[in-house]
């Protein structure tokens, strides 16, 4: 019991939890926008769009949804550069870019919805997500490549923290904004990607997770993603453990777990951005 289910149960919770948090750091810190998150550039629409049109063609090969998620999610991210690096990757552009292809492929999902209503039935779990894969086997590459993005974040976070003065007095401290946006936004995609391969399209974490670091560990990049790794980590532990232990013996997703805590911390955003700019 405690290696074939609770194991990598517990290492599914930290994985998505670390990845998460540091593509929401990350992306909060290219765009300069504190309510950016891994969905504001796609990756869950692409992963979706991957998923839903593998169970159209191919209703039997639930296997092939881990993979095919990962794909979908990086592809798109792959388009998304393509498409802000025609317009020199500044943060308007990747922000508008990933809203832009987000709206096009949840138009996607809806329209093979409709064709195959059966569809839903498959897609719906995967949608809100969840950690019930069981096989710690299909752990080991989508781990290798969060940590891979966290080092890789780490190694950078000192010209990620002068990208946050602005694009002007980062160049003219020596920074190659371009190519230190591009690498923040392929490392922040490949953890969002390899976390909905497992774990589906699981919400909030790389929203609300870097405001709470951010209050622990201040603004330097290297400690805020120290610390949002961390946190990420225990926060997703501990919406999965609510959702096993209050609704026992039925069990609640920690997607929809996250949806509670994150969506009321969402709102208090809003009203303090409000209240702020007024």
């Amino acid at each position: 019991i405690l290696y074939s289910l609770r194991l990598p149960r517990l290492l599914q919770g930290i994985l998505a939890g670390v990845g998460l948090s540091v593509s929401g750091v990350l992306l909060q810190s290219v765009t300069g926008n504190d309510l950016a998150s891994p969905s504001i550039i796609g990756v869950n629409a692409g992963a979706g769009f991957a998923v839903i049109l593998l169970l159209s063609f191919f209703p039997h090969a639930a296997a092939g949804l881990p993979p095919a998620a990962f794909l979908g999610a990086f592809l798109t991210t792959l388009l998304i550069m393509a498409i802000a690096g025609r317009m020199d990757a500044s943060k308007a552009p990747v922000i508008l870019a990933g809203i832009a292809v987000q709206a096009l492929l949840n138009a996607g999902i809806s329209f093979l919805s409709l064709l195959d209503t059966d569809v839903l039935v498959s897609y719906s779990y995967f949608s809100v997500g969840g950690l019930s894969n069981t096989d710690i086997r299909l752990l080991w590459l989508p781990g290798g490549i969060i940590l891979l993005g966290f080092a890789a974040a780490l190694a950078f976070s000192g010209q990620i923290r002068l990208l946050c003065l602005g694009d002007g007095m980062a160049l003219s401290l020596g920074v190659r904004v371009k190519r230190v946006r591009m690498l923040c936004l392929v490392c922040a995609s490949a953890c969002a990607a390899a976390v909905v391969s497992f774990a589906g399209l699981l919400g909030f974490v790389g929203l609300i997770v870097p405001h709470i670091s951010r209050r622990l560990a201040g603004t330097k990049t290297g400690p805020l993603l120290a610390v949002s790794a961390m946190t990420g980590s225990i926060l997703v532990l501990t919406a999965d453990l609510l959702g096993r232990v209050v609704f026992a013996p039925s069990e609640v997703p920690v997607g929809i777990v996250m949806a509670f805590i994150g969506a009321p911390f969402f709102f208090f955003l809003l009203l303090r951005r409000r209240k702020t700019s007024c």
